[in-house]
């Protein structure tokens, strides 16, 4: 994959202020969306706005959004329009010797593009397959086969990663030279997610052991 750069012709997703956070490099964007779980899809009905958060999983170069066969999101983007998706991971607060410089530190991805939708029934069961995977890492290989109703039931549609970019905020606060010596605490206030015992269903037989897989759970990835 090397350090390529995204492309995309109109480029929507430039960045356009603090440009010292941006990065093109589709390293920088993948490791977030592979560490992210949620994302907020936007696309328009009628000139009236939509923002729709969702699960998401990520197929090489494209981004896979999965939903009910009768959902606006999928039956408007279906059919051609374009949509804005975006994750953020927030990683602190920081705070700074006034309020106009407080910030958070973050990663975040903006992509845009048409989405198509799967109709291939063997590229459609591969994508559950991710999205379940992408959940949990692991975790497809222990269920069942899809049903033939599950599938009908489900719409997937399959988004180019081509007009993309990442913006990333880490360190300190940038405080005005100013402000420097005034006496107030500045500094940064870590957050990190931590994932609590596993709750089995109440219904499980005795003795089900729980898989390494969710003992072991970790959303960010080896560096």
């Amino acid at each position: 994959m090397g350090n390529s750069r995204m492309t995309g012709i109109p480029n929507y997703s430039r960045v356009r202020r603090i440009k010292e956070y941006a990065s093109y490099s589709r390293e920088d964007a993948y490791r977030i969306l592979d560490e992210g779980l949620v994302c907020h899809v936007g696309f328009a009905v009628d000139s009236r706005p939509f923002v729709i958060p969702m699960l998401y999983a990520r197929w090489d170069d494209t981004l896979l959004l999965h939903g009910a066969v009768a959902s606006r999101l999928q039956k408007t983007l279906a059919a051609g329009d374009s949509a804005c998706v975006t994750v953020t991971l927030l990683d602190g607060l920081v705070l700074a010797r006034s309020a106009f410089n407080h910030s958070v530190n973050y990663r975040s991805v903006v992509a845009f593009g048409v989405p198509e939708k799967i109709r291939d029934p063997k590229q459609k069961r591969r994508a559950l397959d991710l999205l379940v995977d992408k959940l949990i890492p692991g975790r497809r290989q222990d269920l069942r086969e899809n049903t033939r109703q599950e599938l009908t039931a489900t719409s997937i549609l399959r988004m180019p990663l081509t007009d993309v970019s990442a913006k990333i905020r880490t360190g300190p606060p940038d405080d005005f030279d100013k402000d420097m010596e005034l006496p107030v605490w500045a500094g940064v206030l870590p957050l990190a997610q931590v994932w609590g015992e596993p709750e089995p269903d109440p219904a499980l037989p005795d003795g089900t052991p729980v898989p390494d897989y969710v003992h072991n759970y970790n959303r960010r990835p080896a560096s």
